[in-house]
């Protein structure tokens, strides 16, 4: 039997740090992901690269910035050549599978919305077609009956249970199976019989399909049958489990949709507690006051405050049901004999407003609540609790778990391992880079928001690309950043030093790789 530890990956989407039990939410309930914080490491000071889904989660797989990997915005691919740390241990001799969203490639099928001037300049992209195949995730692909078969290895992984989309209506091998095993699969897909409910908050909808049948259920079915599976193999493994919600639209199914009254929640963050809000945080608020709708359904925007809280009340339900489904895996694993070789892993792509200044989803702004995201690790050679004050990111991931499995990482690799944080007060990095770079102008911006943000355990200062403005908050006296001190005089040198250490980090982020094979 092997030594290497086999690795159990818990991913949940738009899932932000501090809503969870462990994390001193005093609402949601989720026992099972405290339990996983009680007998591991919680880190309290865990960011993302990126604060949107498909940067953050090819920053994951590579161990690099989105301006690096390639995949620097939704809608973009994580090209085919790229390393990933899954690649890695494939070739160290474990056993891979990802299963549930993956959204390394675009999964809507749909063309972005682009500038009328871009649309009318019909030129060649500065790189050329690699002809490789990057529909894997298109809705297309799972129209027919019958299991679509996705390319393999599909950036390291050698199984697949793709799930795609969010909310009730998820596609790819999730569709297919949802349609061999519901007979009223199109009735249960259907709009107009949404199940009757007093919730007038945008995108809560009240799905018709059962708990047995919803994403969240499914995702963890594969995984235990995965994980049972695995036992006949001497291989290790590793098991990507990755859960489309709490992402909107706001649908948990069944006995969770009315688990949580949004009476149970308050909303801490009014816009009205940002003592100087910046032009975003203005136009959003202006757009709200004309009644006017979001630009799209993923644009981050202004609610009332009762629509925030049914909000945070179906968000909690559909974290919970997370919660249960984890509970299931876990147990699975211990069932079969695995749990005492099996590091155990739970965070996020990234976070959500979720009611800060009434603000929803996510978007160029990069405050705390989206790009805090969980982090936990728990692991059989020590599996008592700690609580780490390390800054670390997500970029940082994937250096961990190839340290842990005695694998050498490749070149140009941008993470390092937080490993030796893990029982200890180890200091990890002094300060993180988080970049946002918007698919078009949105929230105000008169152009795609290119965003970069430098955070420090003292200070998140933020720059916007042709912006004369910009942001810069005190996290010791101010970590909810109501107060905007940018070209304060009295904080002058403290902007000056921050944004020198950010011009530093901008200047490392460049491809290393691969390394110049001859003198000239």
């Amino acid at each position: 039997m092997t030594n290497k530890p086999n690795f159990l990956f818990f991913i949940t989407d738009q899932h932000r740090a501090d809503w969870l039990g462990c994390m001193g939410h005093p609402v949601v309930n989720t026992p099972n992901i405290d339990a996983l914080a009680a007998t591991g490491t919680l880190f309290e000071d865990f960011h993302v690269a990126a604060p949107v889904c498909m940067p953050n989660r090819a920053s994951l797989m590579t161990g690099r910035m989105p301006s690096v990997h390639g995949l620097r915005t939704n809608g973009c691919v994580l090209p085919k050549r790229a390393n990933t740390f899954v690649d890695v241990l494939a070739k160290g001799g474990y056993r891979t599978a990802t299963i549930g969203k993956s959204h390394l490639q675009p999964f809507t099928g749909l063309a972005p919305k682009r500038t009328e001037d871009a649309q009318s300049r019909l030129i060649e992209e500065a790189w050329k077609n690699d002809d490789e195949d990057y529909g894997h995730e298109e809705p297309d692909r799972y129209d027919r009956k019958g299991i679509y078969q996705v390319e393999l290895p599909y950036y390291g992984f050698e199984h697949i249970d793709m799930a795609t989309g969010h909310g009730d209506q998820c596609g790819g091998h999730y569709g297919q199976w949802f349609r061999e095993n519901s007979p009223d699969w199109e009735s249960l897909h259907d709009p107009e019989n949404e199940l009757a409910h007093n919730y007038s908050c945008p995108q809560a909808f009240r799905t018709p399909v059962p708990e047995a049948l919803y994403p969240t259920t499914w995702i963890a079915d594969r995984a235990i049958d995965y994980l049972n599976k695995s036992v006949s193999h001497d291989d290790p493994f590793f098991a990507f489990v990755s859960f489309p919600d709490p992402h909107h639209p706001f649908n948990p199914p069944g006995k969770y949709w009315d688990m949580y009254s949004p009476d149970q929640f308050e909303v801490s963050l009014p816009y009205e507690a940002h003592q100087n809000p910046t032009p975003p945080m203005q136009s959003t608020n202006e757009r709200w006051e004309q009644g006017l709708p979001a630009e799209t359904p993923q644009t981050a925007f202004r609610a009332d405050t009762e629509h925030v809280k049914e909000a945070m009340a179906l968000t909690a339900g559909m974290i919970t049901m997370i919660d249960d489904q984890i509970g299931r895996v876990v147990q699975a694993l211990k069932d079969n004999g695995q749990y005492d070789n099996t590091v155990i892993i739970f965070t996020s792509d990234h976070g959500d407003y979720l009611g800060d200044f009434n603000l929803m989803l996510k978007g160029a702004l990069p405050f705390r609540a989206i790009t805090h995201v969980p982090m936990i690790w728990s692991d059989p050679n020590s599996r008592q609790a700690h609580k780490s004050q390390a800054l670390a990111s997500t970029i940082d991931i994937s250096a961990s778990i190839l340290d842990r499995a005695g694998l050498a990482p490749y070149f140009g690799i941008q993470g390092c391992s937080f490993l030796p944080c893990l029982s200890s007060t180890q200091y990890h990095r002094d300060a993180l880079l988080v970049e946002h770079n918007d698919g078009g102008p949105r929230m105000g911006f008169e152009r795609a928001a290119r965003t970069r943000a430098l955070i420090t355990k003292d200070w998140r200062l933020t720059i916007y690309a042709g912006e004369s403005w910009g942001e810069l908050y005190d996290l010791n006296t101010d970590p909810n950043e109501t107060n905007n001190l940018w070209g304060d005089p009295i904080v002058a040198q403290i902007q000056a030093t921050l944004a020198l250490r950010m011009i530093n980090l901008l200047a490392r982020q460049m491809d290393e790789s691969p390394r110049a094979n001859r003198l000239a």
